[in-house]
């Protein structure tokens, strides 16, 4: 994902993006050098196994008595046998601790991740799909989940294990294993130049997948348009597409790993069989015994298993560098909208908030070159209603965006109550405003806690209130379980004036001395609009009010109706002394009017 917010990954990272891992590593030190501790105690049992044998052989059968023989062999058995349940028991503790700190990581992650992105301005949000967010908390973290959680301690045991192997064979074969090592030199150099490629591939792949859940999570939110233009067809064949895409790029990747594989473990066993040959010569010519060879046999299974298993999962470790590449991208980008270091604080809650605006210019950082305000001058006293007016794209939206500080202009200022809103917290700012959108975000979850979204210390009965006063009450109470009623994914069962008034009785319970209403009554009929109009203009008693409409029978009672066009004030009054004057307002005033 390229974009402004989200730098890209250098091309030559590797395995070295798994640093990125360390703040979420580093809380649970105590638990790493545990698990540590139980691996090598793991690794360095199992290395214990080949000398057990080795006594076993050359020691076992020394006695020419049979007493005796028996004796020593159930000796060495019983040793074989202790050896092997301090590995069960090392390797059980080194599972459970291994796994609970892939777990924890994973978890620490996601909520950091996830926690990081919603405190994104919306900026980042308009270069940045919301299914390829939700690939990398899924997709990504699975896949660290599994090198943190196993990969990487198979990954430290066996390269313990191969070393302590390896150190074995030398020290009791120094001569052989000395052209052995000179050979795997030789692989060692091929494996990590073509485990670049492996790794590109993994982050390409990942990419991949992230364009076929961006697909999915677009289209399954818009399900009924979907239908409604019969694209089902259309939709499904364009994430077969996305689909194909990620299975070809994830079948290069399958491939170049399977190359390494292959040639990690064909190369390795041809050089160690060549060491085992030279071994078994010496047994032939007496220089070495058969307990000697049976060990070297072991260690070399030992090497060979190890090798092996780092191969498998030097691929894993690959594919998590590039997930945790995709992730650290996230976790660095910067919200363009940052609360100051220093934020002033406000005096308790007014009953309504003063607002200046400022020679105001803004464009939005998709468009540069077109202004959605220019130089807007705007005194909005406590307590007052202010319709905003005009056609589509006049820039009225931008006038909430800009007062809620999704976005800050590029020149002039916005004051709320003597402030700059740049030197309030974005949490102070945004607490003293109560929103009713024009979409109305309806949350998983039952009436009475959509509700309380706006205040979440309500009581049961402040919550009611708000329904009441919004007029959502008497429908709210029919619901199967009232307002216990779970209302399914983005308000399904819901109509569209059923959404809006829950949104509007989320606002009366904020009970913000802002309030923005953005065409609060717009998906409401004619018998439902005036009822709420009527809860509406109760709830903004004393408060200050800033009203977005295109029904201009909706704010000829405002104190004041501001008229926007191409995204400049082009008129200010009251409605009579606006139609008095025949401009712009006079015209959409006509078309509206004319048309009931």
């Amino acid at each position: 994902m390229a974009n402004q917010n989200t730098p890209q990954a250098a091309p030559g990272k590797s395995v070295k993006s798994l640093t990125g891992l360390d703040p979420f590593l580093k809380p649970y030190r105590g638990r790493i050098i545990l698990a540590l501790i139980f691996l090598v105690m793991a690794a360095l049992t199992t290395l214990v196994l080949p000398i057990a044998l080795r006594t076993l052989i050359d020691q076992g059968f020394v006695s020419n008595d049979p007493a005796e023989r028996v004796m020593a062999l159930r000796g060495h058995f019983l040793a074989l046998f202790g050896v092997g349940v301090a590995l069960g028991v090392f390797s059980a503790s080194r599972y459970y601790s291994v796994t609970w700190l892939g777990e924890r990581v994973t978890a620490d992650l996601k909520q950091a991740v996830y926690g990081h992105v919603l405190k994104q301005s919306p900026e980042f949000f308009e270069t940045t799909r919301t299914g390829e967010v939700l690939s990398r908390l899924t997709a990504d973290t699975t896949l660290i989940q599994t090198v943190v959680g196993t990969s990487l301690s198979l990954g430290l045991r066996n390269a313990i294990m191969g070393a302590g192997a390896l150190v074995m064979l030398v020290v009791t074969n120094p001569y052989i294993m000395a052209q052995v090592l000179g050979a795997l030199v030789l692989v060692v150099m091929p494996a990590i130049l073509y485990g670049r490629r492996v790794r590109k591939l993994s982050r390409a792949s990942q990419d991949r997948l992230a364009d076929s859940s961006a697909i999915a999570a677009e289209v399954l939110n818009a399900i009924p348009v979907v239908q409604s233009y019969t694209a089902e067809e259309r939709e499904a064949q364009r994430f077969n597409d996305a689909t194909m895409t990620a299975f070809k790029t994830g079948e290069r990747r399958i491939r170049a790993r399977a190359v390494l594989v292959a040639f990690i473990i064909s190369a390795v066993t041809g050089a160690l069989l060549f060491g085992l040959y030279q071994g078994t010569q010496a047994v032939v010519e007496g220089r070495i015994s058969a307990g000697h060879m049976g060990q070297t046999v072991v260690y070399v299974i030992l090497l060979l298993t190890s090798v092996a298993a780092l191969s498998e999962v030097y691929g894993d470790i690959l594919r998590a560098a590039g997930a945790t590449e995709r992730l650290m991208e996230l976790l660095s980008s910067q919200s363009s909208i940052q609360g100051p270091a220093n934020p002033v604080e406000l005096p308790a809650k007014p009953a309504g908030a003063e607002l200046v605006l400022q020679q105001v210019r803004f464009h939005y950082p998709s468009r540069p070159s077109q202004a959605a305000l220019d130089q807007i001058d705007l005194h909005v006293r406590p307590g007052e209603t202010i319709a905003l007016v005009g056609p589509s794209g006049a820039g009225k939206s931008t006038v909430f965006q800009l007062l809620m500080r999704f976005y800050d202009p590029q020149s002039g200022s916005i004051l709320l109550d003597g402030t700059p809103i740049e030197r309030l917290a974005l949490h102070t700012l945004r607490e003293r405003i109560g929103i009713v959108p024009q979409d109305s975000t309806i949350f998983s979850t039952s009436a009475l806690e959509n509700i309380r979204y706006g205040r979440p210390d309500a009581s049961d009965a402040d919550v009611i209130a708000a329904a009441k006063a919004a007029h959502a009450h008497d429908f709210l109470e029919r619901l199967p379980e009232g307002y216990q009623t779970y209302l399914g994914e983005r308000g399904v069962r819901l109509s569209g004036g059923q959404r809006q008034r829950i949104s509007i009785a989320r606002a009366i319970l904020k009970n913000a001395p802002l309030l923005l209403l953005d065409e609060a009554t717009s998906a409401l009929d004619t018998e439902s609009e005036r009822a709420v109009q009527a809860a509406l203009e109760e709830a903004m008693k004393d408060r200050t009010t800033l009203v977005i409409a295109h029904r201009l029978s909706t704010v000829v009672n405002a104190d004041r109706i501001v008229v926007l066009e191409a995204g400049g004030i082009v008129d200010v009054g009251t409605h009579a002394e606006l139609m008095a004057r025949n401009g712009l307002y006079t015209k959409l005033a006509s078309m509206q009017f004319e048309s009931h």
